[in-house]
């Protein structure tokens, strides 16, 4: 931001992206006209705070994770979507999708229209299979054992058990006997994602407060 402003700014980087840092580190040091500087201060404080504490509750999850992928989802900030995705990694986390070219999920309003129109469950997942390309994994969410049998006679490659309880991941997982990929999803904080640790079988846990309810980081410009 500064370097946009005026090409002679002197940046020096201290702290690089997703390394870790304590109270009162110091992350850069900048030289140049005090007008550049304080014009674009703000600027550059905005991205980096927003995008540190995105890194930071990020972190907090991944550190608190066993044998479990934590991912985001596509509740980002208009516009800083490749921002947001991008202080998720540094942050130890993976990138769910970016886009819905980068993965079909099948949720439940897509599973709701379609039966309006008389579509089956299995025939929205082999349609979504016929119409991708073969490196695109086809995934469903589920809030149901009903609709669990239902899947399970189905070539989709993930479900996600959406808002289940504990006991209800228990039992899905069992179902499944291996032969998905699964995600669990739906109001994951760290407290629940401790007892999830638990559970043998979930692959991907995915939340969405990542990007929508990550603090900013306590960051300032000194002179």
């Amino acid at each position: 931001m500064f370097e946009k402003i005026d090409k002679k700014i002197d940046y020096k980087e201290i702290i690089i992206d997703g390394q870790k840092l304590t109270k009162n580190s110091i992350i850069a040091k900048i030289k140049g006209d005090e007008n550049t500087i304080l014009s674009a201060e703000r600027i550059a404080l905005n991205f980096l705070q927003r995008m540190s504490g995105v890194a930071t509750l990020t972190r907090s999850y991944v550190d608190k994770a066993k044998n479990i992928s934590i991912t985001d989802t596509r509740k980002t900030i208009p516009g800083w979507r490749n921002l947001d995705k991008y202080a998720v990694r540094c942050g130890g986390g993976y990138n769910h999708r970016r886009n819905l070219g980068d993965g079909v999920l099948i949720k439940d309003n897509h599973i709701s229209a379609a039966i309006s129109q008389g579509i089956s469950l299995n025939e929205i997942i082999s349609r979504a299979k016929t119409n991708s390309p073969h490196t695109i994994k086809v995934e469903i969410e589920i809030d149901s054992f009903d609709m669990l049998e239902e899947v399970l006679k189905t070539d989709v490659d993930i479900i996600m058990l959406d808002n289940m309880s504990d006991e209800q991941i228990i039992q899905s997982i069992k179902k499944i006997d291996k032969s998905k990929i699964i995600e669990v999803s739906g109001n994951i904080d760290e407290k629940r994602l401790e007892k999830l640790n638990d559970i043998s079988g979930i692959d991907i846990v995915s939340i969405g407060k990542l990007t929508h309810s990550a603090k900013a980081l306590d960051i300032s410009l000194d002179f």
